[in-house]
């Protein structure tokens, strides 16, 4: 009867959350609703408030995002900021003659490098006006520093702390894991460098993987530590010795060695902001959040035919059209799209993968091929453009990338599970096939692979990375052997593999565009068009609600498991020949 008991409250707990989720759901339409016949305007003397404290920055957000924290975060929804969204508004605040500056909170948010560099270069642009930047914070990660690290004054809490000791990844490793349920890898691959595979058969990284790990965090950081040694005025050797020895411990050290400002609590830093503001103590400050900011803006030469498309290509590369990825049917529609519109005079692939399916990325390849011959083709790398995610970019006239964007990682792998022992010896599970030829049971999982079936699939992986030395070789105007000298997995941020042809031009998404304006000759008449088209955010919501409800329940029976578990959820996502990069580097 208890267990029947717990049972029935379960089911009404879930129908009594789904009812008040959909009321709630109809009353946060209705406040978006009213609110939307409001017009926005920007009231004098005021600031744009940047708060992206606990938001993790994506590429693009729909332009109607409602901020859901204020309700408490009724949904489980990740509290998404796009990049795209953020510059614009950054832009807009520059020129903006009411807006006088812009108070910073940047100390948890969740980026790549090449993201906060981008966000950093936005606000290095806004100083250019002669406007201020405050930032304050109770605490920074070592990247959130680096985007504060650009604004006039940086306040940190009393009793705060700024995480700054340089930048660290770590894979985790599942060899131990297969051994014990009796699970055992089947292994094909192509590039000493190509350690995606390694979790699955090594205890720890294998030298190779760490050589370029290593390589790749020491050019990040000290990229990181220039930038900031320049905005604070630090002695970049200074620097380096604060970082490398973690000098700042204590609130106060990060006031001893100029990283901050002053320790305050934020009723002093708002109170820095009204002196800023030349208003009284007593005197509210007003402030505009970046969608509201947004909404003010006018769109662009609207009229214009001159159009450059630009393709936000986000997540792994697999086949079909599923959302959040880049599935390549989806993708392989739009690149067509822009290139058959003749309204579209260039076009700017903006690309954010590790990689993924080598089918789905050869599907992309065809299309950006195409395309390139129909008109100016651009390549922006955003956080990570590596294996997959470079194949799909090799057709480009210029590759742009940030100098700590993660790229290269040309290299190939296939990977099968044998759980035979785990079937017999811990399950108790036989399996008998009949067959009529040799492979009929190509590739069964339940036994042992055969030696033949093994030259077979090594035969497939290596076609098909020289198919991908020549996709690179062909696109990029190298000699094979010019392009194998790097390839073979191998990780590499923008600023190398600019040094070794496999990058144009370092920047960021502006520059693209900029540099594809030119190429066609508009001037300043050109209108930028952004593709896929985001649903708007209530859509979003409904389509992810019932996922959240059973993350939720997993993360409270599994607690700190939950992660392992989900690694252990992507295996699915490896079966097969891939261009994915090596390892989900976790970079802290």
């Amino acid at each position: 009867m208890k267990f029947l008991g717990n049972v029935l409250a379960v089911i009404v707990g879930l129908f009594v959350f789904s009812i008040l989720s959909v009321l709630l759901m109809f009353g946060l339409i209705g406040i978006v609703a009213a609110s939307g016949d409001e017009e926005v305007t920007v009231s004098e003397n005021t600031i744009l408030h940047l708060d992206l404290n606990g938001r993790t920055i994506v590429e693009r957000t729909s332009e109607d995002d409602l901020d859901l924290s204020m309700f408490g975060n009724p949904f489980g929804q990740e509290f998404n900021a796009g990049l795209i969204n953020l510059k614009k508004a950054i832009a807009e605040a520059k020129t903006n003659d009411n807006i006088k500056g812009i108070y910073l909170n940047t100390g948890l948010v969740f980026a790549g490098q090449s993201s906060l560099l981008e966000l950093r270069q936005a606000l290095e642009d806004f100083k250019t006006s002669g406007k201020f930047i405050i930032a304050y914070d109770e605490a920074y990660t070592e990247g959130g520093y680096f985007v504060a690290s650009v604004a006039d004054e940086i306040y940190l809490n009393p009793l705060g702390g700024i995480d700054f000791n340089g930048l660290s990844s770590e894979g985790i490793f599942f060899k131990g894991l297969f051994e014990k349920v009796g699970v055992k890898p089947e292994i094909f691959r192509v590039g000493e460098f190509k350690s995606a595979v390694e979790p699955f058969i090594l205890e720890k990284n294998s030298p190779e993987a760490r050589l370029q790990t290593q390589s790749f965090l020491d050019d990040m950081n000290q990229f990181a530590l220039h930038g900031v040694s320049e905005s604070r005025g630090i002695p970049y050797d200074s620097l380096k010795k604060i970082n490398n020895m973690m000098l700042v411990r204590k609130p106060q050290d990060a006031v001893v060695y100029g990283l901050a400002t002053e320790l305050l609590y934020m009723d002093q830093v708002l109170s820095k902001l009204k002196e800023k503001l030349g208003i009284d103590e007593d005197d509210d400050i007003n402030s505009i959040n970046v969608t509201d900011l947004n909404k003010t803006v006018k769109s662009k030469n609207l009229t214009s035919k001159n159009r450059i498309a630009v393709i936000i290509a986000e997540g792994e590369i697999v086949g079909g059209e599923a959302e959040g990825v880049i599935s390549s049917e989806k993708f392989a529609k739009e690149i067509r799209k822009a290139r058959k519109d003749d309204n579209i005079k260039a076009i700017v692939l903006r690309v954010n993968s590790p990689g993924g399916s080598v089918v789905a990325s050869e599907v992309i390849w065809r299309e950006m091929a195409e395309a390139k011959k129909a008109k100016p083709l651009y390549v922006s790398m955003g956080e990570v453009a590596a294996s997959g995610g470079y194949y799909i970019s090799a057709p480009a006239d210029t590759i742009v990338a940030q100098p700590n964007t993660i790229t290269g990682s040309i290299g190939i792998f296939g990977m099968m599970f044998n759980a035979q022992e785990l079937l017999n010896d811990h399950l108790g599970i036989t399996v008998d096939v009949v067959k009529t030829g040799e492979l009929s049971d190509f590739m069964n999982p339940t036994r042992e692979m055969t030696e033949v079936e093994r030259n077979i699939i090594q035969s497939t992986v290596e076609d098909g990375y020289e198919t991908f030395v020549t996709r690179v070789s062909e696109g990029r105007g190298m000699s094979l052997e010019a392009v194998k000298e790097v390839a073979s997995g191998r990780v590499w941020t923008g600023n190398q593999a600019k040094e070794r042809g496999l990058v144009d031009v370092l920047g960021g998404l502006e520059t693209t565009i900029d540099l594809a304006a030119a190429r066609i000759g508009a001037g300043d008449d050109y209108r930028v068009v952004y593709y896929p088209t985001k649903k708007p955010w209530f859509e979003t919501i409904m389509e992810d609600l019932g996922n959240n409800v059973q993350i939720k329940m997993l993360q409270s029976k599994l607690g700190s498991n939950y992660e392992l578990i989900k690694q252990v959820e992507k295996l699915k996502t490896y079966e097969g020949i891939q261009v994915r990069m090596p390892q989900d580097f976790i970079i802290k």
